[in-house]
């Protein structure tokens, strides 16, 4: 048993991305922020399953070509193999949680 603040841990990339507060050894779970205008590079993973669950704001998720416009209180389950592209295009800032699972150090493939 453990217990994290999110006040404790920082975005990858200052201000925006993933705030893992759990990686391992079964699943992870993040904060992911996106600024308006951010996106994050399009990827799979081979083994892990990914949730989004919105916090706050709007986002759009591409899913192998589908682009999903979520908001907040919404949820989208990614199977592994499915390419995703996560991008805010509104005006204001998204909050995120993430999970993954099973746990892979090393599972992201990012695609052009």
């Amino acid at each position: 048993m453990f217990v994290i603040d999110e006040k404790d841990k920082e975005y990858r990339f200052g201000d925006s991305g993933p705030k893992y507060l759990m990686k391992g050894p079964r699943s992870n779970f993040a904060i992911v922020q996106f600024q308006a205008g951010q996106d994050f590079k399009a990827h799979y993973h081979n083994i892990m399953e990914e949730n989004f669950y919105i916090l706050e704001g709007k986002v759009d998720i591409e899913v192998d070509g589908t682009v999903n416009t979520l908001t907040k209180g919404q949820m989208i389950h990614i199977e592994p193999k499915e390419v995703h592209y996560v991008i805010n295009r509104y005006d204001e800032v998204v909050k995120m949680v993430s999970t993954l699972a099973p746990y892979q150090e090393v599972d992201k493939v990012e695609v052009d």
